[in-house]
């Protein structure tokens, strides 16, 4: 996975992601029982939607574009995606409420992330960087998990409420705490 420099102050992102806001709005809006129309909303806001998706109310992402879900997937209410990168999630995928995904973060060292002559660049003041999350099948995150960049959850695995995911994760393993660690696996 490679790290991706992102400054959104250039009108074309700055485009993508007032559209992005109006979509979410409109989604936040809509009749809950009206399924065709959450679907067409969901359809133009989202890079890939699979079958049997449900995504509650409220949900936050920055361009809705780069993220990409497969089938049979719940995401339960108040999550906050920040596609910055792709946000890749499998089938049979269930993520509980208040779960905060980021791709995007920034660059420790100040005189790096402090840009001084950003007004004569005509960008922000500061450098972002992102970096792509992988969700694979049959994944659980528990609520009020904060998943960060560059991260790979393996297949079946559950992710404990309230961890703080800053490394992979490896298939068929419970794990939990910050920074969150596998502390038991299935046989599969």
């Amino acid at each position: 996975m490679s790290r991706k420099i992102v400054n959104k102050s250039n009108k074309a992102d700055l485009q993508i992601i007032a559209n992005t806001r109006k979509l979410t709005k409109e989604y936040y809006l809509s009749d809950y029982d009206d399924i065709k129309n959450r679907q067409r909303i969901l359809s133009e806001l989202l890079g890939k939607i699979g079958e049997n998706v449900v995504i509650d109310t409220p949900f936050h992402c920055n361009y809705g574009k780069n993220i990409f879900i497969g089938n049979n997937v719940i995401i339960n209410i108040n999550c906050t995606f920040i596609d910055d990168s792709e946000i890749i999630i499998g089938n049979n995928v269930l993520i509980a409420s208040n779960v905060q995904i980021y791709t995007a973060s920034h660059i420790p060292e100040p005189n790096e992330r402090i840009i001084n002559d950003w007004r004569e660049k005509g960008v922000n003041w500061f450098s972002t960087y992102s970096e792509p999350i992988v969700i694979k099948d049959g994944v659980w995150i528990g609520g009020g998990a904060i998943i960060l960049p560059n991260v790979t959850i393996g297949k079946n695995s559950v992710i404990g409420a309230g961890s703080l995911v800053n490394r992979s994760i490896p298939d068929n393993c419970v794990a939990v705490g910050n920074p969150c660690r596998p502390i038991r696996f299935f046989n599969q």
